[in-house]
């Protein structure tokens, strides 16, 4: 056999070998998890096309009763319907999940770019408050910003976000530092572009493609702090339709009504494994398409 037709073998046995990977079907996990996200999209735009009644609707007749065809997740100590409140709070979970996430990515965005272009004093001072921030856990610092400003859900979306904020800024930085030094960044500086061009043109695209991945995995987590914060009385304040303050209402009524409590609970659990599950197959699928 020729060194051609050996070479023509080997590439046609590596596309046989390739070919079952890159065609291969999504997991079915990843398939549910895709389709819950997209439930809860559907419950955020359009609720009243997911919910069976009024999530305000007050009913004393029909206080307390338990999971049943009429009510799904049966009803709270006003009468109203368990399930739909799940539903109408899916909006504003979300929202402080979604907030909080893009808030920490934008600070460490700016912490990252400072510590990267800024020079070793600055980079050894942003360096120093990352490492002073990453000392107090994220919960914990987060109550320690609504102890300043004060409780809300405003307050508690801002908390999170910063509390999120040092792990991006160490991401983002690692992700310039090796960035700066590639061959193309390099011609770049030869041809003359400034730096402003080249952060803008090829280290912030190529940098911040795979942290908006790893920033699905972290809307599950903003979703549970805040939804914790709320628990204990310094986000979302009951009566309001959000997963935490629900969880904080039913837990007077937990020996006799847990319904109250398990429904607003799994959705909380359910909603981030699904972020979670798509976030890990949005990062297998970019190290598949390498």
């Amino acid at each position: 056999m020729s060194e051609l037709e050996l070479r023509q073998t080997t590439v046609e046995a590596s596309a046989e070998h390739l070919g079952p990977r890159r065609r291969r079907m999504p997991r079915a996990g990843t398939v549910l998890a895709v389709a819950f996200v997209a439930f809860l999209a559907v419950a955020t735009v359009a609720p009243s096309l997911v919910w069976t009644q009024d999530p305000n609707r007050i009913a004393a007749a029909d206080a307390f009763e338990s999971p049943s065809l009429a009510h799904w997740f049966g009803t709270d100590e006003s009468g109203r319907d368990v399930y739909s409140r799940v539903i109408a709070g899916t909006a504003s979970s979300l929202l402080i999940g979604v907030s909080a996430t893009l808030i920490g990515l934008a600070l460490g965005l700016v912490l990252g770019v400072l510590a990267s272009f800024g020079g070793r004093v600055l980079d050894f001072g942003v360096g120093r408050v990352i490492e002073v921030l990453f000392a107090f856990p994220g919960l914990l610092l987060a109550l320690l910003v609504i102890v300043v400003a004060g409780p809300g859900p405003v307050t508690a979306t801002i908390a999170v976000g910063l509390s999120t904020a040092p792990g991006y800024a160490r991401i983002i930085r690692g992700q310039l530092v090796g960035i700066r030094s590639s061959h193309y960044v390099e011609a770049a500086r030869v041809l003359g572009h400034s730096p402003g061009r080249i952060l803008a043109r090829h280290l912030l695209p190529n940098a911040l493609v795979p942290l908006f991945v790893l920033a699905t995995l972290g809307v599950g987590q903003a979703i549970v702090w805040a939804a914790a914060l709320s628990y204990l009385g310094l986000g979302a304040q009951p009566p309001a339709a959000e997963w935490g303050a629900m969880l904080a209402a039913g837990r007077t009524y937990l020996p006799t009504a847990p319904w109250l409590t398990v429904f607003p609970g799994l959705m909380i659990v359910g909603t981030t494994i699904a972020t979670t599950m798509l976030g890990r197959a949005l990062t297998r699928r970019g190290r598949e398409g390498r």
